[in-house]
C-alpha cells in the first residue's frame, strides 16, 4: 500500500479504535453550508463528522477487527465517531434530517455490535445520558426507601399512641 494511504488508513483506525461508535450516514446532496451545520451540531454533543474513502475506512475497520459494514460503505459516506453518548450523537443527526431530509443513515457500530438504520433511530429517541443515570438510582434507591419506611414504622407507630395518650390527658 502506498504510504500516503497508510497514513490515511492509520488515522482512520486511531479515531475508530478511540471512539465506541461509528455512524455511517449517506451525505449526498447536501450542501457546504449543511455539511458545516452538521458538525457544529454533533460537536456540541462531543461527536466529530468526517469524509474519506470508504476502500479506507474498509481497511481501518478490518484491521480494528470490526468488519461487517461493507453495504453501507457505498456512494458518497461520512463517518461519525465521537468520545461520549451515542445517544447525542444519533439525537443530532435524526434532528438534522427531519429539518433537512438529509444524510440518510445507513449504518454503524456500538462497541463492535453492527446496527442498523431502525437501531440508531431507536438510540436517538432515548432521554439523556443523565435522566437515565437519574432513573436507575431511583430504581436502586426504591427497595432501600421502602424497607428504611417499614422499619420506621413500629416505633413511629409507638411514638404515636404515646402522643394521643399525652394529648389525652390534658
Amino acid at each position: 500500500m502506498n504510504p500516503d494511504k497508510q497514513i490515511i488508513v492509520d488515522e482512520l483506525l486511531s479515531r475508530v479504535n478511540a471512539s465506541p461508535f461509528l455512524l455511517v450516514v449517506d451525505y449526498t446532496g447536501m450542501t457546504v453550508p449543511q455539511f458545516d451545520e452538521l458538525r457544529t451540531r454533533l460537536s456540541e454533543g462531543g461527536a466529530e463528522c468526517h469524509v474519506a474513502k470508504n476502500s479506507h475506512m474498509k481497511r481501518a475497520l478490518e484491521s480494528a477487527g470490526m468488519p461487517g459494514l461493507d453495504e453501507a460503505l457505498q456512494g458518497q459516506t461520512a463517518f461519525i465517531t465521537g468520545t461520549e453518548d451515542v445517544c447525542g450523537a444519533a439525537k443530532s443527526v435524526k434532528n438534522f434530517q427531519k429539518e433537512f431530509k438529509k444524510p440518510e443513515v445507513k449504518g454503524g457500530l456500538l462497541d463492535g455490535a453492527l446496527l442498523d438504520e431502525a437501531q440508531i433511530k431507536a438510540l436517538a429517541d432515548l432521554p439523556p445520558r443523565e435522566v437515565l443515570l437519574a432513573t436507575l438510582l431511583g430504581v436502586i434507591n426504591q427497595p432501600a426507601s421502602m424497607l428504611a419506611r417499614v422499619l420506621n414504622e413500629p416505633g413511629a407507630a409507638i411514638a404515636r399512641v404515646l402522643k394521643a395518650k399525652h394529648d389525652g390527658d390534658n
